[in-house]
């Protein structure tokens, strides 16, 4: 028997929120677009109301030039739509590994007044789901004091964690509106392709791979048709894993630890994606401190772990947020996996780029843009893959690591770099 339920306007439920108060929004494809607009309606009745959240998708209202009064952002990983807000100055952001963002909640270090999410109607039993994002999700609706959610009947019931009775809910608003989509595999060109084919080389079968977001990872999966008993342990995926699962390349027989189950702590694609996720048992969307934990990633043999870069200098460092002082992205969930990845059993950290940017800009540098951040230290790098192939830097020194990056760098950019080999490292 399907429960009664109490929905009451957007303008009902979000007056619970006070000036000052700590917002946690929803994020990905589930960001909650209804709620956020109807919230930033209220911008003149309020003031320093601060905003958390990792990444958003589509027009999220709150962060209007009119709206910067009265909402401040405070992202912990910058997307599309508030980047233009945090680099002129009307939000911040936090730098800290995904893994750890569920602490900050927990601890109190950020406690959260009210949390917005997006979710599933109830089921028979009562339970709505977080669908496509449990993420950091789960532990706001754990620890907020007040919890709003929209409903949607477009969100799919996902398994794992994912899974809140409605009597959780403080206030519940239905609004019917399709989930953010982004297509990846459109922004793959042959530079990616080739990447892809260096990467899939480097995998095992019977590996576990977590991907990271965008082109680079799709080009990957487009490489893995002829692989065998694969697994899935990762932050998210997106629209190429499907056809591996449907070919049954991507099983997780071999998984030591969810065997026959990809996890996840979130999906973001195309509307296909998320009706094939739904209700479907093999995949397990998990709190993201747990999948995110590099004690609980290095248990799976074999885990490759695939991450982009902005930039990489001669020693190894790795920007993977900012562009000089721009805030690009985040920390995200990079280091996670790849020192996960790196204590595992055969496992394979994997950093990949293109040699150079789409407006020809190099990226694998002798010095690192000032004002950007390091990811990933040299330390922690162990492959670097461009179009041109594969640089292996584990146990290498300055002086062979700078060897092994320049000969992946872009062939017009390698002689740049050899001059400043020779000024820093007197080789060449």
């Amino acid at each position: 028997m399907n429960p009664i339920v109490d929905y009451v306007s957007a303008e009902e439920a979000l007056s619970v929120i006070k000036s000052g108060d700590r917002v946690y929004i929803h994020g990905s494809a589930l960001t909650p677009t209804n709620l956020l607009r109807h919230l930033a309606a209220r911008k003149e009745e309020l003031s320093k109301v601060e905003l958390v959240f990792i990444s958003l998708y589509g027009d999220v209202y709150v962060d209007h030039p009119d709206c910067a009064d009265s909402f401040h952002i405070n992202a912990m990983f910058v997307s599309a739509p508030v980047r233009k807000a945090v680099n002129e100055g009307h939000g911040d952001y936090i730098p800290v590994f995904l893994s750890e963002i569920p602490e900050l909640f927990k601890r109190d270090i950020l406690p959260l007044d009210v949390a917005l999410v997006h979710v599933s109607p109830p089921d028979k039993h009562g339970y709505c789901s977080l669908g496509t994002s449990v993420d950091i999700a789960r532990t706001a609706v754990n620890t907020a004091r007040y919890v709003i959610a929209q409903v949607n009947p477009q969100v799919p019931r996902t398994h794992g964690d994912s899974l809140i009775h409605v009597t959780r809910f403080h206030k519940l608003v239905f609004a019917d509106e399709p989930l953010h989509e982004i297509n990846f595999g459109e922004k793959v060109t042959n530079r990616e392709r080739q990447i892809g084919q260096h990467i899939a080389e480097l995998i095992d079968d019977r590996s576990t791979l977590q991907m990271g977001i965008g082109a680079i990872p799709d080009a990957v999966l487009n490489c893995l048709h002829n692989h065998r008993d694969l697994g899935v342990h990762t932050e998210m995926f997106s629209d190429g894993l499907v056809s591996l699962f449907e070919k049954d390349i991507v099983n997780n027989k071999y998984k030591a630890i969810h065997p026959n189950k990809t996890v996840a702590g979130f999906a973001l694609g195309s509307r296909a994606l998320y009706d094939y996720v739904d209700d479907n048992p093999a995949f397990a969307f998990l709190d993201i401190d747990y999948v995110n934990e590099p004690s609980v990633i290095r248990r799976n043999p074999k885990v490759v772990a695939i991450n982009a870069a902005i930039e990489v200098d001669l020693t190894g460092q790795v920007v993977a947020d900012s562009i000089g002082t721009y805030q690009y992205s985040g920390v995200g969930g990079q280091m996670d996996f790849m020192r996960g990845a790196a204590l595992s059993e055969g496992g394979k950290p994997i950093i990949a780029l293109t040699a150079r940017t789409a407006k020809g800009v190099p990226r694998i540098v002798p010095f690192l843009k000032p004002g950007a951040g390091v990811v990933t230290t040299r330390a922690h790098v162990h492959y670097v893959v461009t179009e041109y192939g594969v640089a292996y830097l584990f146990g290498k020194n300055l002086r062979q690591r700078a060897k092994a990056l320049i000969e992946i760098a872009h062939p017009d950019d390698r002689e740049g770099l050899e001059r400043a080999c020779m000024d820093r490292f007197h080789l060449f």
